[in-house]
């Protein structure tokens, strides 16, 4: 009770603070996004992510490295694919020789310890732009597991360390998780994106990709009947707790700062890692504002994946990773 009890002493000096602090940022918390592309000595700025880049497979040698000498040990990787390449059914997605793979085969030859998870989603792959088969203006639920479970296959045959399911098709963690265990790929770990929702933060990754939705008829123009509606709470601790039943590793939430009540919900439920996508339109709303100078770049940043850790994330996907390091000194 006052005055005996006077809190401001534990924020009194830096060294106080520093001292007596509850959430502390670390390079180990970071899964590092990158965008891979076909072609040579091709680094892409990605015109709606500043200082973010699409990568031919030689410069993605350069990035792992410099990535590894920073201390971040841990990539999600993801492919832009040719429009001539794309169609229905994801065809390209399981070519032994695709993009995809050579880029895991890439990263483990540059750097053999890296932690190295794969995008497990037709999007990049499909004509329609959709994580699923398009039949009849649907979304083919079933049809399309069963290609997610192949391309999981083939991308631990490659050398991923995690599968990475990011379509929020029903039942495809169970799916993909027997394929592995049959094929023998038993320490092949999954990071199921259990908590996606429909949101409007996705737009500039899909710029990255050239994977939106395309605006033709008798295809559905968005997401929303197989991502989360962003109203629900409650059905985010079902699918998160189905997806830990079906066999995932670990468990995530995205977007990032808009549902950090879901990231602290599902780590009050589950004994697994929680991970969190702070997605691409959070990128870029911190890094135009800066540019304006509307706010402190690095201040905010630090403010939010604070937060996200705070909230109860165990791993977070950022594109600010490399930012953090510079800023952490």
């Amino acid at each position: 009770m006052y005055p005996l009890i006077r809190n401001r002493r534990l924020r009194s000096s830096e060294a106080v603070r520093n001292m007596v602090r509850e959430t502390i940022i670390s390079p180990s918390d970071f899964l590092v996004p990158l965008f891979v592309v076909e072609g040579k000595g091709i680094k892409e700025e990605i015109a709606s992510m500043p200082n973010y880049y699409r990568l031919s497979l030689d410069n993605l040698t350069k990035e792992v490295k410099e990535l590894w000498k920073m201390g971040l040990h841990s990539v999600l990787l993801f492919v832009k694919v040719p429009d001539s390449l794309k169609d229905n059914s994801g065809s390209e997605a399981l070519n032994e020789n695709g993009l995809m793979q050579l880029a895991i085969k890439t990263v483990k030859d540059a750097c053999p310890d890296m932690l190295v998870m794969t995008d497990v989603a037709l999007d990049p792959y499909s004509s329609y732009g959709h994580d699923g088969i398009v039949s009849n203006g649907q979304i083919l639920n079933d049809e399309s597991v069963e290609v997610l479970a192949e391309m999981s296959i083939s991308h631990a045959k490659a050398g991923a360390d995690f599968v990475a399911p990011s379509d929020m098709m029903d039942g495809r963690i169970l799916s993909i998780r027997e394929a592995l265990e049959d094929e023998g790929y038993i320490n092949t770990g999954i990071m199921a994106y259990s908590a996606k929702y429909a949101s409007a933060f996705y737009g500039p990754f899909r710029d990255a990709l050239d994977s939106a939705p395309v605006d033709i008829k008798n295809v559905p123009k968005d997401k929303n009947t197989y991502q989360m509606d962003f109203a629900n709470r409650f059905e985010a601790i079902r699918e998160t707790q189905m997806d830990i039943e079906e066999g995932a590793d670990i468990v995530m939430v995205k977007p990032g700062l808009c549902y950090l009540d879901i990231v602290r919900e599902i780590k009050n439920e589950v004994d697994v890692p929680v991970a969190v996508y702070q997605v691409s339109g959070e990128y870029a709303m911190v890094k135009a504002a800066a540019e304006k100078g509307w706010l402190n770049h690095d201040a905010v940043v630090m403010e939010q994946l604070t937060a996200i850790k705070r909230a109860g994330a165990n791993v977070i996907a950022s594109y600010f990773a490399k930012d953090v390091i510079r800023i952490m000194g």
